[in-house]
């Protein structure tokens, strides 16, 4: 077939600062997606999107562009409102499995089509993937069932709902383009939009630990997300949270699942229980079910009954024990002081050395594999106390994982000042 447009204009358009149209967006969204535009041509169109940006108008175009690329799904037959939560990514970002059960205590239903874990940030899937017998595949017609039985689902995206964002996230990955605000805003809207949720929360994470390491570029991203779900007639909020240093006290996934359960049980960290509430609440305001209290679902054991539904659905044992990892080593204080630092990045790298992530998608991971903190910043130790303890069940695994922690720990003198900031920094709607 004939094209509407040359690749090379389009790229020469956008590397030269201009503007693009919607028609040209569409096109080569399109031509992209049909292997009409080459993937060397979309690299350097990517590239100059990431060195010249995009005005809100083009984001919001390329947007819909992706969305067009593939099915939308659509849940207004469900008898109750639906919210959904998208979180950037971090180290020990358990949220979801908490949270996805609270919100549906109170009759909203959470569709929640979550991911993989790649590099340092850990994936939902593969938490889950810990309970005995959960599957995260999924049929439309099981996900709408399990939405209006139980109330939440969590599971795997269809591989129909923005193909373009699958072949262009690849494609960003290997070419240096990843950290374009643009094509990440697009990248997870194009999804969530795609989804057909009513209401959207997204928690934006900012610190060593998460994509964004500064406010301004996690301001930017969000105030970006926002408005392209607003444009696209979605009640969208967005947290800035901190990650510069890992929620909870584990970083693995039977690790954060059994963490998680805690939660549910109303125990569990103090930061973790603080964040899921605020979500929680959030999520209701967003989907018109607001003002409700909250974390007596978590300790009056509501939210468990939903989790247990929830993973029994899918085909997992609630009551099955949580994998354990064959070896452990301690990591043990050099001297004694006050906890001033503990970085989420040093911490999510030795989590995925010890074999709780991937390097490339296709890589297995180990269930019961991570890291166990065992203090905080703020916290007062001894010399020789135990700061974190290391899983795993190939011990070769232990040197590499004790190399990305040399400096993650910050230890000073007693009655030094700890800096512990908030765990939500900002608000952005």
């Amino acid at each position: 077939m004939s094209e509407s447009f040359d690749a090379v204009d389009v790229i020469s358009h956008k590397r030269d600062h201009h503007e693009l149209s919607d028609d040209e967006i569409r096109w080569v969204v399109d031509a992209y997606t049909r292997g009409a535009v080459a993937e060397e041509q979309m690299s350097a169109l990517a590239m100059a999107i990431l060195l010249n940006g995009m005005t809100r108008r083009e984001i919001s175009s390329w947007t819909a562009a992706m969305i067009a690329s593939g099915e939308r799904m659509d849940f207004s037959g469900l008898s109750r409102p639906t919210a959904d939560k998208h979180s950037t990514g971090g180290v020990g970002d358990k949220i979801t499995l908490p949270l996805a059960p609270l919100v549906a205590v109170f009759g909203v239903a959470v569709p929640q089509l979550s991911g993989r874990g790649l590099g340092h940030t850990g994936g939902t899937l593969d938490k889950l993937e810990s309970v005995t017998g959960w599957q995260a595949s999924l049929s439309n017609e099981a996900m709408m069932r399990q939405l209006e039985e139980v109330g939440a689902v969590v599971c795997a995206a269809g591989s129909g709902l923005a193909p373009a964002d699958k072949k262009l996230y690849a494609l960003r990955d290997v070419t240096g383009t990843v950290e374009a605000i643009p094509l990440i805003a697009s990248s997870i809207m194009s999804k969530k939009i795609a989804e057909g949720t009513g209401a959207l929360v997204l928690d934006v994470k900012v610190g060593s630990g998460a994509f964004m390491k500064t406010r301004e570029d996690a301001t930017e991203l969000a105030r970006t997300m926002v408005d392209l779900g607003t444009d696209a007639g979605v009640t969208t909020v967005a947290l800035l949270t901190d990650m510069s240093t890992p929620l909870g006290l584990t970083a693995g996934n039977a690790l954060e699942v059994r963490e998680s359960v805690e939660v549910l049980a109303g125990g569990g960290p103090q930061d973790v229980v603080e964040l899921t509430v605020r979500l929680a609440e959030e999520m209701l305001e967003a989907a018109g079910r607001g003002g409700q209290d909250v974390r007596a679902a978590l300790t009056d054991g509501r939210a468990m009954d939903v989790w247990r539904a929830m993973v029994s659905a899918q085909g997992g044992d609630p009551d099955a024990p949580l994998p354990v990892a064959r070896h452990t080593q301690d990591v043990l204080a050099p001297a004694d002081g006050v906890v001033t630092r503990l970085d989420a990045y040093g911490v999510g790298v030795a989590a995925w050395r010890l074999g709780a992530g991937r390097a490339r998608k296709e890589d297995p991971v180990q269930a019961g594999a991570g890291v166990e903190l065992h203090v905080k910043p703020g916290a007062t130790v001894r010399a020789g106390e135990r700061l974190m303890t290391l899983h795993t069940d190939t011990p070769e695994r232990f040197a590499r994982a004790e190399e990305a922690l040399d400096g993650a720990v910050t230890i000073a003198p007693a009655g030094s000042r700890t800096d512990i900031g908030p765990v939500v920094i900002d608000r952005i709607a």
